[in-house]
């Protein structure tokens, strides 16, 4: 029962397990982390501009950049086709990549638009 022919069977099965292995390109990969990292710094700018000129104080502003940010991902993921594993190595880099970073570019923009508008 064991033949040849059966040896031939597990040679097949296991090529075509290798051809169904994802391979990475490190370099695309990285185009891909830097493009994530300056969506959510631009959004951040244009978020904290808009915050501070809506006149958002305290938390209220605090929430409208989580909101923001979950936004952000959301569309990223559409972007992506939803298949986050396809173009990065984890979900977690498209959900949470770059979120405190963008945090303090939002407070920054948040505090000058906010004090340009509302205090002078």
């Amino acid at each position: 029962m064991g033949g040849h022919n059966d040896s031939g069977s597990s040679e097949k099965r296991s090529k075509d397990a290798m051809s169904e292995i994802q391979t990475f390109s490190a370099e695309n990969m990285q185009n891909n982390l830097r493009i994530l990292q300056n969506s959510r710094t631009f959004l951040s700018i244009i978020g904290g501009v808009i915050a501070g000129i809506l006149g958002f104080t305290g938390l209220t502003g605090f929430v409208f950049y989580v909101l923001l940010m979950s936004i952000t991902s959301v569309g990223l993921l559409a972007k992506a086709g939803f298949l986050a594993n396809t173009y990065f190595d984890s979900w977690n880099r498209v959900l949470f990549d770059g979120f405190l970073g963008g945090l303090m570019s939002f407070v920054l923009f948040w505090t000058f638009a906010y004090d340009i508008v509302h205090i002078f």
